[in-house]
């Protein structure tokens, strides 16, 4: 007998559909200025970048997770928390580095790495190993006339080396168009610099990858790194600084996002304790986008 189209197949389980999943974790935060106060931070890793597609079942809760940007400042800022949907985690992105007990700390990993502070090398990208990768590493601090530091990894891009007077650029962020339009995701931070040092004359800050990544402070008075952008993954921007005794913390990073595309003819119900909309179907699909929360999403 020819089963029954429906809901159920004829083993008597749920039809599963496809998902296409954007899962973007949260950015690492940028570095703040050493001590003395003569070098730049490091910028903080974009979140990690994951897209595919998940069978799921209607009835059956799936876990949304929405990573938090790390914290700027410190030595090396806070790394990035993890976005998760059902099975697929994506990393959060790694901090960058700067100067701690007479020498420079190397960016950490993460989804991207960070920069790397003083002489340092930038943090290694794609911590969770997945394939495709889900970021890059972050750029090299340099020791120079501004001691400037390098800029934190995209989710397409490595973080730039810093030169010798200037501050790393953060790496390019990767673009999706599963919300009906191409948006850039997951850029890294820019690393910062030193105004002055060594007769070098005023360093140029790193500038934050495409995707959300934010700028190192601003060098001519010395200046706070920018924060990544909310829920695009950015990086932090590193602080930079002139000669005044002053530490400059590095920026934020960016919250990430979970975005679920699905068949029109399913219903979602997003859960107690994540926020999240829906847009109008369109060409056969409907696209929900989770900016924030943990919780449980199903489908009907």
């Amino acid at each position: 007998m020819t089963p029954m189209l429906g809901i159920m197949a004829s083993s008597g389980t749920p039809r599963t559909f496809s998902v296409d999943y954007l899962v973007v974790a949260g950015g690492g935060g940028g570095a703040q200025t050493g001590s003395p106060n003569l070098l730049g931070g490091g910028g903080g890793g974009g979140g990690g970048f994951r897209t595919s597609n998940l069978s799921c079942a209607p009835a059956t809760n799936y876990t949304v997770t929405i990573g938090a940007g790390g914290a700027g400042g410190g030595t090396n800022g806070s790394k990035g928390s993890n976005s998760v949907f059902s099975t697929i985690t994506s990393t959060g992105g790694g901090t960058g580095g700067s100067f701690a007990s007479g020498n420079g700390t190397a960016g950490t990993t993460g989804g991207s790495g960070g920069g790397g502070g003083y002489d340092r090398s930038g943090g290694a990208g794609n911590e969770g190993g997945y394939s495709p990768v889900e970021g890059y590493a972050g750029g090299s601090g340099q020791s120079g006339n501004n001691n400037p530091a390098g800029g934190g990894g995209g989710a397409s891009a490595v973080g730039a080396n810093s030169t010798t007077n200037n501050g790393g650029n953060g790496g390019a962020g990767a673009s999706s168009s599963i919300s009906g339009s191409s948006v850039t995701y997951a850029g890294g931070g820019g690393g910062g610099t030193y105004n002055g040092g060594g007769g070098g004359g005023g360093g140029i800050v790193g500038t934050g990858g495409v995707g959300g990544g934010g700028n190192a402070g601003t060098v001519t008075t010395g200046g706070n790194g920018s924060p990544g952008t909310a829920n695009l993954g950015g990086g932090g921007g590193g602080g930079s600084t002139n000669a005044t005794p002053t530490l400059f913390t590095g920026g934020a990073g960016g919250s990430g996002v979970v975005i679920l595309k699905y068949p029109d003819s399913k219903t979602i119900t997003i859960g107690a304790g994540l926020t999240g909309s829906t847009g109008s179907p369109s060409g056969g699909f409907k696209v929900t986008t989770i900016t924030a929360g943990t919780g449980n999403v199903s489908f009907a």
